[in-house]
This record gives structure tokens, sequence and C-alpha cells, in this order.
């Protein structure tokens, strides 16, 4: 029998609102993220309910689950999105926080699960194809390499990725690819990393003269850094802006004058997936220029020079004073990295 008006109008309500337990779910969670934060978003939204199912998972280990969670995050995340992370309520910050840190553990327990499979190659080099994200490696490698070559005049002789992890892409593209005579030295403070990592190179006599792990905790790495012409930080490296800036100050101190610091960032919604890091927190570098990415390539890059030593004058009487810097100026742009470097000026930032 077809159901009356009352009947009808019951159903519908169902339908709405009690049809699945996860419908419902869904509606109290984005109903709670409204009346903690009121300034949220669809997107935020979704990234919080994507954060209540991943922080649910046992582990963080590649399967169907975490694959599937963990790539609608992303392409929740990466549409260019004006969202100011730094002006969202203090809940939605302890989720991104917290977001990051999970982002981070599943990037690391991904990169290891591919560099053993990787490893059980004879030439693991000539299959770096099979790992998931390989292609956005390529395009975030050929970005930073125009950006370095555009800011900078000479081939660098050694460069020094902190970070590096036991599936180091970026070093293993820029050096096949892009600076093919440039000797790498890529720091994990993780030595099971380094370990998986070094055995990807060992068969190939090119990679394993140029490229070197060292395990060690980059704070206390001093006089070496001054041997790197670039010194290339993982967005990873420091979880959290304090941390990240405790570690460019270390830099700061310890860099050649001169020499070029490479950094990732994140802008807009992709903040949820990685740090931020402001320009302005660039102490004792000169920031050259900003690039964030419309596409598929997730972090934003900042290239510095590293600023000569302050020169201190005597001042009869009133002890000793600082001659300014030059002021330094970041050009924030979109880059498109199939596009070679056609840029598109957003906005310049002056300190």
């Amino acid at each position: 029998c077809a159901p009356n008006l009352k009947e009808k109008n019951n159903i519908t309500k169902n339908f709405l609102f009690y049809n699945s337990k996860k419908r419902k779910k869904k509606y109290q969670f984005a109903h709670s993220v409204d009346m903690v934060c009121p300034n949220s978003n669809p997107v935020v939204e979704k990234v919080c309910e994507l954060y209540e199912e991943i922080s649910r998972l046992e582990n963080l280990s590649p399967s169907k689950d975490v694959n599937i969670l963990f790539t609608d995050l992303v392409h929740t995340c990466m549409p260019p999105n004006p969202i100011d992370v730094s002006k969202l309520c203090q809940k939605i910050q302890q989720i991104r926080s917290h977001l990051i840190k999970l982002c981070g553990q599943a990037e690391g327990l991904l990169e290891s699960h591919f560099s053993k499979i990787l490893a059980s190659y004879e030439n693991p080099l000539q299959h770096l194809h099979i790992f998931p994200y390989f292609d956005n490696y390529i395009k975030l490698s050929l970005l930073e390499y125009n950006i370095l070559t555009k800011n900078t005049t000479n081939i660098p002789k050694r460069i020094a990725f902190i970070g590096s992890g036991p599936l180091p892409l970026t070093s293993l593209v820029l050096a096949t690819k892009h600076l093919t005579t440039t000797y790498f030295h890529n720091y994990d403070i993780d030595v099971d990393a380094n370990s998986m990592a070094s055995a990807l190179v060992a068969a190939d006599p090119d990679l394993s003269d140029r490229m070197t792990f060292h395990t060690a905790d980059i704070m206390d790495v001093t006089c070496a850094l001054k041997d790197y012409d670039v010194v290339f930080l993982a967005a990873l490296v420091g979880m959290d802006k304090e941390d990240k800036v405790k570690v460019v100050d270390h830099l700061a101190k310890y860099m050649s004058p001169g020499a070029t610091l490479m950094l990732r960032s994140a802008h807009g919604a992709r903040a949820f997936l990685y740090p931020v890091l402001d320009p302005r927190d660039l102490r004792g570098f000169e920031v050259l220029s900003v690039y964030h990415p419309t596409d598929e390539v997730i972090n934003s890059v900042i290239i510095a020079r590293k600023l000569p030593v302050p020169c201190v004058q005597p001042l009869d009487g009133l002890g000793a004073y600082v001659l300014p810097s030059k002021c330094a100026c970041a050009e924030i742009h979109a880059f498109n990295p199939l596009n070679k470097m056609n840029l598109v000026e957003e906005f310049a930032l002056e300190e």
C-alpha cells in the first residue's frame, strides 16, 4: 500500500537524517564544528570529518582504508583555497596540528614500505615509478630546480638535504635529471631510514659515489653546514612552526654566508597537510622568492640566501651598532611545472 502523507513525511525525515549511522554522524560532526568554530567552511568541515576517521585507524601503514582516507584528504586540500589556517579557532588549530603529525607518520610508513620493495630489485633506481606519488616528486624537483637556477648563478657543488627519509626521491631526481655532477649529503635522524635509502643507490656506481647519508639530528650539526652551497629543508622537519623556526635559526648560525636555503611550506587548505613557515621568520636570510603551486604539487617552496654577518661599528660612548641588512622581498607566485617558469605574480611581500 502507498504510504499516507504523514508516513511520507516520516520517511523523508528518516532518509535525510537517520537513514544511515554514517550520515547521521557526519551531520552531527559538521554541526559541532560549526558550534565550536563559526568561521569554518565546507572544506574545513570535510577535513575535520576525515581527521576523525583517520585518528580512529589502528595502524597508518599502507592499506586499503589508509590509502582511501589520505587520498581523500589530499584531494580535499589540493584545490586553491583562500583559507588562512592561522585565523581558525583553537579547536581547529589543535586538529590541524595533530593531523599534520598523522600525515607525517603515514608518509614515513609509506616511504619505508616502498623503499623495501625497491630494494628487492637488482637496480632499484629503474623502478622508482612504482611509488604512487613519484610523478609529484618529478614535478616538485623540476619546480625547485627552476627556482634554484633562476635565483643563483653557479651549479652547486655540494647540497645538503635535511630530512631525506627512507626514500630520498628529491635527491635522487635532482641527482639523476638536473644536477648530474653535484654531490648530495642526506641527513636523517633515523638510522633505519638511512640504511634503507643507501641500499637504493648501492648498485649505481655514479650515485653511490655522489650520495652520502648521515645519521644525525641537524641541531647537532654545526661546522659541516658551512660546506654546502645549497641546503634543502624537508617539509616535515619541525612538525610545527616553533620547531621549524628553531631549525632555521640553527641553519642561519652555521651556514656559509651567500649559501642558498630551500624550504618547503604550505598555503591555503594545504596547510592541513604540512607545517607553514612564514618568510618573516627566516632571520639571518634574505628571502628571494616564495612559490605556491596550484596543481597536484602540494608544497610551497621558499628560497632564501644566507646573509653575511652584520657589520658592527663602534659608536663613541654608545657601544656599537649594527648596519641594517639589505631589504628582502618575496614574490608569491602560482606555478605550473609543465609550463617551465611561466609564473603569475600574486603579490609582493616586503620585510
